[in-house]
């Protein structure tokens, strides 16, 4: 599966310089795990790097300036009082064992106050290098710049300068395995356009990932409406459709869905069995039969954590699913002592050896992160500047030892262990 092995943001918001897990040049605490979550006080930036991620993944299919629009411009989103273009970095591996690929990528406003692309990049090591700058195969550097054909060619860091290089000399040293381009519009992704083109296999393969990214911004009272019929394949940003990825699954694998609704029964509180009753119009009806109650209920009647986790645990039982899925505050709406099961859920999703995605989840709540070891925490607390810092809960061997001990990290947190404020 396709797995981010670390990011870095720059001058978004409040993220002046974060990164985390490794990137080529800096290993830091060690690769992202297969879950990650994200902890912290109100106010210190996790919905904020949330939206981050949210934000890459919408220039990518709506083009940067709808993407700014959505959060009331380039100015509301580049960090305050910095002068230096909004910068991204994410370090992945397409498959297991394959050589990471990095790709580097860089926003501002041009003359006109608008934004743009100023610069975009994607290096990877070659086959046998196992140190050294990798080689980058797209370089573009204001619309204009060179990519390499197949899934070995590359330019040297030599010949390659961020953003120095000599654009026309490269071009006069063409050879065939390179194309010169010049993107006709300047605010959208390279990746965007030259992703569609069959003779950039890699570059295909890094907007397919980011394409498949899944956002979880749910609500119960979305997944109460009755939307028309139809089967559709995966659940939506806001699960308005539970019923058509219901109908989908129920036609395309009969089998596997009477042992995912059996399975999703016995994991909610109180629920004994889910069934559907198909409507006139061809629509399926979600009915929650409820332990001490005769008669079911409907899915408009069920209470907002029923329908929350209903939904997680359905977009987990996706036969193709998103490669990056992110959950922010999943406590909300549910009963604290469900937390560490969903959290267990989520692990054990991501680690049985079968899973093609990565989770990553932000959350306030101590119950939640009772489950989980220090590696897979992280901690984002405001500085003194008003920027955010981050840092692995694993990075204190106080904590790793009291955790070793048999001592909740959610406990620990709780009691500002993992803040410092207790020590």
């Amino acid at each position: 599966m396709a797995k981010i092995l670390g990011f870095r943001i720059r001058n978004f918001r409040t993220l002046r310089d974060v990164t985390l897990g490794s990137l080529w040049n800096n290993k830091g605490t060690g690769e992202l795990t297969p879950m990650t979550t994200v902890i912290g006080k109100n106010g210190s930036g996790k919905s904020t790097l949330f939206d981050a991620l949210g934000f890459l993944s919408d220039c990518l299919k709506n083009g940067i300036e709808e993407a700014c629009d959505r959060r009331n411009g380039f100015e509301r989103i580049l960090s305050q009082g910095i002068k230096e273009p909004l910068m991204f970095d994410i370090y992945y591996r397409q498959e297991h064992n394959a050589r990471p690929i990095t790709y580097e990528v860089s926003f501002t406003l041009d003359d006109s106050n608008r934004p743009y692309v100023k610069s975009e990049r994607l290096r990877q090591r070659r086959k046998g290098q196992t140190w050294g700058r990798p080689f980058s195969f797209l370089i573009l550097e204001e619309a204009r710049g060179i990519v390499w054909k197949g899934e070995y060619a590359g330019i040297d860091e030599q010949s390659a300068h961020t953003d120095l290089f000599d654009l026309d000399r490269l071009m006069r040293e063409e050879s065939n395995e390179t194309e010169i381009v010049e993107l006709q519009d300047n605010r959208k992704l390279g990746i965007a356009t030259l992703g569609a083109l069959k003779q950039h296999p890699r570059v295909s393969a890094f907007r397919q990932f980011i394409e498949g990214w899944y956002l979880s911004y749910f609500s119960p009272d979305a997944a109460r409406s009755l939307p028309l019929a139809g089967p559709q394949k995966h659940l939506n940003i806001h699960g308005d459709n539970i019923g058509n990825v219901v109908q989908f699954m129920e036609r395309e694998y009969p089998k596997q869905f009477v042992r995912i609704l059996s399975d999703i029964s016995d994991k909610i509180p109180g629920i004994d069995k889910i069934t559907t009753e198909r409507m006139s119009d061809g629509r399926l009806l979600l009915k929650f039969n409820d332990k001490g109650f005769k008669n079911p209920f409907s899915a408009q009647q069920m209470s907002d954590g029923t329908l929350k986790v209903f939904a997680y645990l359905l977009l987990l039982s996706d036969p193709t699913p998103p490669p990056f899925i992110c959950i922010e505050e999943p406590e909300n709406g549910l009963y604290h002592k469900l937390l560490e099961t969903l959290a267990q859920q989520f692990r054990s999703y991501v680690t049985d050896g079968k899973s093609k995605s990565q989770i990553f989840i932000t959350t306030h709540q101590p119950y939640f992160v009772d489950a989980l070891e220090p590696k897979e925490v992280w901690l984002l607390e405001k500085g003194s500047d008003g920027f955010s810092t981050i840092r692995r809960a694993s990075e204190d061997t106080v904590i790793q030892g009291l955790v070793e001990e048999g001592l909740p990290l959610g406990g620990l947190w709780y009691s500002d262990y993992l803040e410092g404020e207790a020590k």
